[in-house]
């Protein structure tokens, strides 16, 4: 077994079985990284990928839920404008029952009364801040907590809570944003076993284009 794949310890309580972090390639980053990620960073393949650290990923994932369930889900804003983030974004605000922009985001959509698409939200979470930078810059005008999705190259100095994660990979968005989905509803009380949620990653999962 590689130390890729013995990258928790045995004995670590994980929201799902390593394996499934890993065939997702929830780990894997980028051949660049940033200052900003370099704690999320679990070592550099040969191949110049950065690995990020699954244990604080799942730990993240935990945080986010539970900072998501005290906001009324109407006021909860997903964005995401990656194409392979946009159906797991869709799925995660159905289920938590939010509002998402999944695609272009329309300058004006937080801070302009007369923007048809005008929103009030009390919380943003973004699929990647880069590809949201917009989204991210009027949330940040407005003073609202800020949660996303970052790889190792990410600049973070303007979200509040960071996952740390591949942002970039169908599986890796699907397998994140499901679990997302899964623990803000333990979060609420709304689900009481993590096997009694009817979905699974794979309804998360863009199709290749």
């Amino acid at each position: 077994m590689s130390e890729e794949e013995t990258m928790v310890a045995p004995n670590t309580d994980l929201l799902v079985d390593e394996d499934t972090y890993l065939t997702s390639g929830v780990h894997i980053g980028t051949q660049q990284k940033s200052a900003d990620m370099k704690d999320f960073i679990y070592q550099v393949r040969q191949d110049g990928l950065y690995v990020l650290d699954v244990k604080k990923t799942d730990e993240r994932i935990r945080a986010a839920a539970s900072f998501l369930s005290r906001y009324d889900p109407r006021r909860i804003l997903i964005v995401s404008a990656r194409q392979y983030g946009q159906k797991p974004a869709r799925e995660f605000s159905r289920i938590i029952g939010s509002p998402v922009f999944a695609g272009r985001f329309v300058p004006g959509t937080l801070t302009n009364p007369l923007n048809p698409a005008f929103i009030e939200p009390e919380i943003l979470v973004v699929t990647d801040p880069a590809a949201d930078k917009q989204a991210l810059n009027e949330a940040l005008n407005l003073g609202i907590p800020i949660i996303a999705l970052c790889d190792a190259n990410n600049e973070t100095r303007n979200v509040d809570l960071v996952i740390p994660t591949n942002n970039k990979g169908r599986r890796a968005l699907a397998c994140v944003y499901w679990l997302l989905s899964r623990e803000t509803l333990i979060a609420r009380v709304e689900l009481k076993n993590p096997s009694d949620i009817n979905y699974e990653i794979e309804d998360f999962e863009a199709k290749i284009v």
